[in-house]
């Protein structure tokens, strides 16, 4: 059995971090690309390289010598005054100087994580399916859609994988914020919040992507990717209070939406504040059954705690 060699971008970041390993430990042999390789989880099976400036033109052959696979996670997380055209330089023509590349190379796969947002705003009245009208609505959910086109249009080998919020020891970013959030001693909502929220074990999107990797019915498809039970936030925020280490009572909602909505973290709330209920059927009906429930996801999550 040949052993197939598999590039991963931004293998330093949360999702990289986890993925790296169960790669490796599946018998691949892995270049894991970051801004700093040394912070790349190390293993006899893993390689650690630099990655390009993605701020500027890339020139990815050198990392793509040799790699039959790759799963691209670089990007740039979503922050409240960046100008658009960065959004579009890192995600967008980053991805496509990538395909690109790939497409005049032997390569079997190319799988490009997204986001949901690509595929919806922060909220919608009814359960998101990837037959549904793209609608993002920042600047960053939009290069993301953008640079899933110049993924087919490359015409490589592809999976797109549009996850939901994904959540998992050492989080960071808006699950981070919620987490410290609903830790704190501030009153929270509990049976107030009713609106129900889609997420991702970290878990299940890695578990995703080696199936992704080792299915050929997945190639050239687009897949929406959440665990398959959404919960209310309420729900959500109780179970965080429930497994910290000095559980806190609930309290009223008021005072939990305005400090969300003060400063930055109103970003959080514009993204967790309405009805986001997305429907994976789509990867399911496939075979890819998630390892991991979420209510003892998130449990775990914060037994592990934060960085």
């Amino acid at each position: 059995m040949v052993t197939r060699r598999v590039l991963v971008t931004g293998a330093s970041g949360f999702i990289g971090r986890a993925l790296v390993p169960r790669l490796a430990a599946a018998g691949r042999l892995v270049r894991a690309a970051a801004r700093i390789p040394a912070d790349v989880p190390a293993g006899e099976r893993i390689e650690a390289v630099a990655m390009p400036d993605l701020e500027l033109p890339c020139d990815w052959s050198e990392l793509l010598a040799g790699v039959d696979e790759i799963v691209h996670l670089a990007g740039a997380a979503y922050r409240s005054g960046v100008e658009d055209t960065v959004y579009d330089r890192i995600i967008r023509a980053a991805t496509a100087e990538l395909a690109r590349t790939c497409s005049r190379l032997p390569i079997q796969r190319l799988v490009y994580v997204s986001s949901v947002g690509a595929q919806a705003g922060g909220a919608v009245e009814h359960p998101v399916h990837e037959t549904d009208t793209p609608h993002p609505v920042t600047a960053h959910d939009r290069a993301k859609l953008a640079a899933e086109t110049e993924v087919r249009r490359a015409r490589v080998p592809y999976t797109i994988l549009r996850p939901a919020l994904v959540y998992g020891p050492h989080v960071k970013g808006n699950m981070a914020l919620l987490m410290r959030i609903s830790a704190s001693p501030w009153p929270l909502p509990a049976a107030a919040f009713s609106n129900r929220r889609s997420f991702l074990a970290i878990e299940n999107l890695v578990d995703a992507v080696l199936f992704c990797l080792d299915t050929p019915a997945t190639l050239g498809e687009t897949y929406l990717v959440a665990d398959p039970d959404p919960i209310t936030l309420a729900e959500m925020i109780t179970i965080l209070r429930e497994a910290a280490p000095r559980p806190v009572p609930a309290g009223t909602p008021a005072p939990f939406e305005i400090l969300l909505r003060s400063s930055e973290r109103n970003v959080l709330w514009e993204r967790i504040g309405g009805e986001l209920v997305v429907d994976p059927g789509k990867l399911l009906a496939t075979g890819w059954r998630p390892p991991v429930e979420t209510r003892g996801g998130l449990r775990a999550t914060v037994r592990a705690g934060l960085d």
